[in-house]
């Protein structure tokens, strides 16, 4: 059984599965608690977010295993690996005998969606909407889903509490907002950049920043004309894997070298799932980079 708790705004996967876009697979509309197994206790839990948010509720032991977005906390890197989330593989999940699917909607490929859904174990499909108010919603549908209802209540409240101060003490941040450039990926000296409805953009607005990348959509490769047009101030990465980068490797890149950011080497690198996985940690990545962006202001 297959069921969506899909939002109206399009999530984009974590991490590397970012700039990939890929057709969805219809489900029927239910809520977590309609639909979940709350005496599950053989939970595959997909996207780094949905694992981190069972080990907050003290359900990890309830996880048999974990896609590979999931790396936080670092004890869920000792669960069973059932693969990429936007690559996974139906023989994997199912040989694990779970009795629930936990994962985040964007995950495929949409076969393997579809034997799933034969397969008659219960699937939840947790929206991700890159939408700071969306995450204390998305933290009671995991909750819900695995019965735990009241403790995903308070981590939800107390990350929501999070948020809130943020937001007032970035609004006390005086003079221009920084114009910020999230660089998902570099192939070729051509920037794949972070536009608008991404959690990237969300991240650097939480944070008083602005994102200097509004005009598309999505993450999306930039012309070296509109990375110069763009001028931004600082350049955001991530720092894991393929997506890292040093201030020397972004700045000698010729699109790069009249920017503001080059001017200064302005290169901020936080790890990914915490920058973009936006749930119980997000309040503390947006209090983070907004102390990267404004020091002075935010200490």
């Amino acid at each position: 059984m297959v069921f969506s708790l899909r939002a109206s705004s399009p999530s984009v996967t974590r991490l590397i599965a970012l700039a990939i876009v890929t057709s969805a697979v219809a489900f029927s509309s239910a809520t977590a608690s309609e639909t979940g197994n709350p005496d599950a206790r053989r939970i595959v839990s997909i996207g780094g977010t949905i694992t981190e948010i069972l080990y907050d509720l003290g359900a990890e032991d309830r996880i048999v295993a974990r896609d590979s977005t999931s790396s936080y906390p670092a004890a869920a890197n000792s669960k069973p690996d059932v693969g990429y989330i936007r690559a996974l593989s139906a023989e994997g999940i199912l040989g694990q005998k779970p009795d629930l699917i936990l994962m985040e909607e964007g995950s495929g490929p949409p076969p393997v969606l579809e034997i799933l859904k034969a397969s008659e174990i219960p699937v939840v499909v947790i929206p991700t909407p890159p939408d700071a108010a969306k995450i204390g919603q998305k933290i009671r549908d995991v909750g819900a889903a695995v019965g735990l209802a009241d403790k995903a209540g308070v981590l939800a409240a107390n990350t929501e509490d999070g948020l809130k101060a943020l937001a007032a003490d970035v609004a006390k941040i005086p003079g221009d907002k920084k114009k910020v450039l999230f660089v998902l990926s570099v192939a070729n000296g051509r920037l794949m950049a972070g536009g608008a409805d991404t959690e990237a953009g969300a991240i650097i607005e939480m944070a008083g920043g602005v994102n200097a990348a509004p005009s598309i959509k999505g993450y999306k490769p930039l012309s070296d004309e509109a990375v110069i047009a763009a001028a931004p101030d600082v350049i955001l990465s991530m720092s894991r894997g393929d997506h890292s980068t040093t201030p020397d490797e972004m700045f000698a890149l010729p699109s790069m070298q009249t920017t503001p950011a080059a001017a200064s080497k302005a290169l901020i690198s936080m790890d990914g799932l915490l920058l973009l996985g936006f749930g119980p940690r997000t309040p503390d990545a947006g209090r983070a980079l907004a102390e990267k962006l404004y020091p002075d202001a935010m200490h």
